[in-house]
């Protein structure tokens, strides 16, 4: 797979709620942190404001765009950010498919879209990589989510035989291509702009692509067409850490997602993840993890996560 979709895989999305909003009138809403959320809507009439926690500035919506909060973070929504927000939990029933919820007769707003919850030990660290906020905009991003957008709207007017697998599949595509729109847009800082550089992209897709390759920063450099000291320093500023700590904690990444969901050895993850032995493994899975392999998987603490 390629590297988005890896991340996209060990996330694990899980309990997909495909709803629909509708507001009219002065209004506003505010939602709590909910970091083990991510949320993709598409507006389907009507403007508002939307402001995430973090984000220096409000973001203006208008019919046909699109966005993601991928990290979960406390925002608020609003014809009126300077208005008084009711909380979420005031109007939003416990999560449940279909249907749409209408505040103030709900003829001047509507949204359609999904949320759905990530899991795993590592999902504060995966979802790190993605912005707190992806907005769609212009032509080419309504144009490549429309249709996804009109099937979500069909299936919750018609809840049809079937309902809830096509709402999962069709929130999977407003995802992903919300993300891939906004990495082909290639401005900007972080892991996916890093994936979307040309340079940069190529040594990560590389890593990505043989996890288990003994990896050195002059061959990365080389994928990168960079010499050493320019590509590490790239890297870094761009993903945040050095190229050989990031093929080091993805190979970390891929060995707790083993021991999470299977029931492999610890010495036949060590050598498919990079280790010529059980002992360098277990070593560097500690120093990352926290805890020794035997002791990670399904009888980890909850709160396990990456060390930083």
């Amino acid at each position: 797979m390629d590297p988005l979709s890896d991340l996209l895989s060990l996330l694990e999305p899980h309990a997909y709620v495909s709803s629909g909003f509708a507001a009219g009138g002065d209004w506003g809403v505010e939602f709590g942190d909910q970091s083990t959320l991510i949320k993709c809507y598409a507006v389907v009439s009507g403007g508002c404001w939307l402001a995430v926690d973090g984000v220096s500035e409000p973001v203006r919506l208008e019919a046909g765009e699109c966005f993601v909060l991928p990290r979960g973070r406390p925002f608020r929504m609003g014809s009126d950010l300077g208005l008084p927000a009711i909380p979420s939990g005031q109007i939003f029933p416990p999560a449940r498919h279909g249907g749409v919820v209408t505040l103030n007769g709900g003829d001047g707003f509507a949204l359609v879209g999904s949320r759905f919850g990530v899991r795993g030990n590592h999902a504060d660290m995966l979802l790190g990589l993605l912005p707190p906020i992806v907005h769609i905009a212009g032509q080419a991003g309504q144009a490549a989510l429309r249709w996804a957008v009109e099937e979500m709207m069909k299936e919750l007017r018609e809840r049809q035989a079937g309902n809830e697998l096509i709402l999962q599949h069709l929130a999977q595509m407003m995802l992903v291509q919300a993300l891939r729109i906004h990495l082909e847009a290639g401005a900007g800082v972080g892991w996916l702009f890093a994936l979307a550089d040309r340079q940069l992209g190529a040594a990560i897709r590389a890593i990505h692509a043989a996890p288990a390759h003994g990896w050195t920063l002059k061959e990365l450099a080389d994928r990168a067409g960079m010499s050493r000291s320019t590509f590490a320093l790239r890297f870094r500023e761009s993903v945040g850490e050095p190229p050989m700590q990031y093929v080091a904690r993805w190979r970390m990444l891929l060995a707790s997602h083993r021991l999470e969901n299977g029931s492999d050895p610890v010495g036949v993850i060590a050598l498919a993840v990079g280790y010529e032995s059980e002992s360098a493994f277990s070593t560097a899975f500690k120093r990352f993890m926290g805890c020794s392999p035997r002791h990670y998987g399904r009888t980890a603490p909850a709160g396990a996560r990456l060390a930083e």
